[in-house]
């Protein structure tokens, strides 16, 4: 049994003219699964070209019911810690001090194509890292889809819902719910870290490259908060 005809891993033989027992691979060979002919679907740019110019706002297979289901389930486990539910880039990490993540609804993420929302998950984007790792190609897709239907759902109106259907606004549901403060205007807390450098300054290695149109988070201030009280009134 101590000597047995096979090749131990990185172990020298004389069986071979190279010496090696490892074999080299084939010329041109692919593993099983990683041939990605449709770079498209892989990369989100398409031609090879780099991105912006390379982004499209088309998806590489139909949409569906389920292909949107999935992108809100993983949207709710990996984007809404930053970007929140509602993608407004309120989230709980950003509310503790976090870099203020990107506002899905405002004006410059408006007009950005859906691969562009893909490309930035696979390769990552100033302090946001990349999800390749997290989130398989189809699952990235459906997250893109998803954040276009959260735009759309975001900016509807009641000429958007088809005939028949009731229509509830927020503040009546949140109400029914026992949660009226859900209806209110997001405030982003005092704890957030600006994401946007001033004008002149070189930022830090985290900052994401300034955008043509300013990309800063706009969001409606709530109601102002009650005056403290003074020390002497406190301490009764």
């Amino acid at each position: 049994m101590q000597n047995q005809p096979k090749f131990v891993p990185q172990r020298s033989t004389d069986f071979f003219a190279d010496g090696r027992s490892a074999r080299p691979q084939i010329e041109h060979t692919v593993a099983r699964g990683q041939l990605r002919e449709d770079t498209y679907y892989y990369t989100g740019l398409v031609g090879g070209a780099p991105s912006p110019q390379g982004e499209r706002d088309q998806l590489p297979f139909p949409v569906t019911m389920q292909v949107l289901a999935r992108g809100q389930e993983r949207f709710n486990v990996y984007c809404t810690p930053c970007h929140s539910r509602v993608g407004n880039g309120d989230g709980m990490i950003v509310q503790r001090g976090y870099k203020p993540a990107g506002n899905f609804h405002d004006a410059t993420r408006l007009k950005q194509p859906l691969s562009h929302y893909f490309y930035v998950m696979t390769n990552g984007y100033g302090a946001m890292p990349d999800y390749s790792a997290q989130l398989a190609p189809s699952d990235r897709w459906a997250v893109a889809a998803y954040i276009r239907a959260l735009q759309l759902s975001q900016a509807a109106t009641a000429a958007d819902v088809p005939s028949g259907v009731e229509v509830k606004s927020l503040a009546s549901i949140a109400e029914a719910e026992g949660h009226p403060e859900y209806a209110q205007p997001w405030a982003l807390p005092a704890t957030a870290v600006s994401a946007y450098h001033p004008i002149g300054s070189e930022g830090t290695p985290g900052m994401a490259p300034a955008y043509p149109a300013d990309p800063a988070i706009k969001i409606p201030a709530t109601k102002p908060a009650a005056a403290a009280k003074p020390a002497a009134a406190a301490a009764k």
